[in-house]
């Protein structure tokens, strides 16, 4: 079942019925594919940092979710979608930077930022990408899946790991992002991490 909201596009009212008319309906896919291909993309282009590589990760994301989608059971579909973004995400970072000898590490690297870096850091509204690289992977991964619109119960699951551990992860993030814009907390909490 679909809801259009007034001058908006198509929003799943029921997914797991819709989900269950896709495995049988393959064209009934499609209606899950406009539904999460802005954010699997935006979660791809943050992960892996270009247009391109975002472009052909979400590609391989709902190319794998179509074939394994007979084999889909119950529990939040947008979560086993974001599983399988996780994992060709990493997979597409594996095969970038492959295993490299030790000789690799005495190479010693220019501590300058990049052009890159200096161009991020000067575009307004670009705050959260600097910001980004100061937090640790998993900080990152949990605010980034938080920012597609991902519970805290469905960040869990694509990340493997507990509910509690997650808000806990939250939490911490939330506050090293206070700590790194020097907002003091006013409410004695972090936020709503659930």
């Amino acid at each position: 079942m679909l809801v259009v909201p007034l001058g908006g596009s198509p929003v799943v009212a029921n997914e797991a019925d819709l989900v269950a008319r896709a495995q049988h309906d393959r064209l009934d896919f499609a209606l899950l594919y406009r539904e999460y291909l802005s954010h699997v993309y935006r979660y791809c282009y943050r992960r892996l940092g270009s247009q391109e590589a975002a472009e052909d990760a979400t590609s391989q994301v709902f190319a794998q979710a179509l074939a394994a989608l007979p084999r889909y059971r119950d529990g939040s579909f947008r979560a086993w979608l974001f599983t399988i973004a996780h994992h060709v995400v990493i997979d597409e970072v594996r095969r970038r930077h492959p295993a490299s000898s030790l000789d690799v590490a005495t190479t010693v690297v220019d501590p300058a930022p990049s052009l890159d870096d200096i161009v991020i850091r000067a575009e307004a509204g670009q705050t959260i990408a600097a910001l980004m690289r100061q937090l640790s992977p998993a900080q990152q991964q949990v605010l980034e899946l938080r920012l597609t619109g991902l519970t805290a119960v469905e960040i869990a699951a694509v990340m493997g790991r507990s509910h509690g551990t997650i808000r806990d992860l939250q939490h911490r993030t939330l506050v090293r992002l206070r700590d790194l814009l020097g907002t003091p907390e006013e409410d004695g909490g972090a936020g709503d991490v659930s």
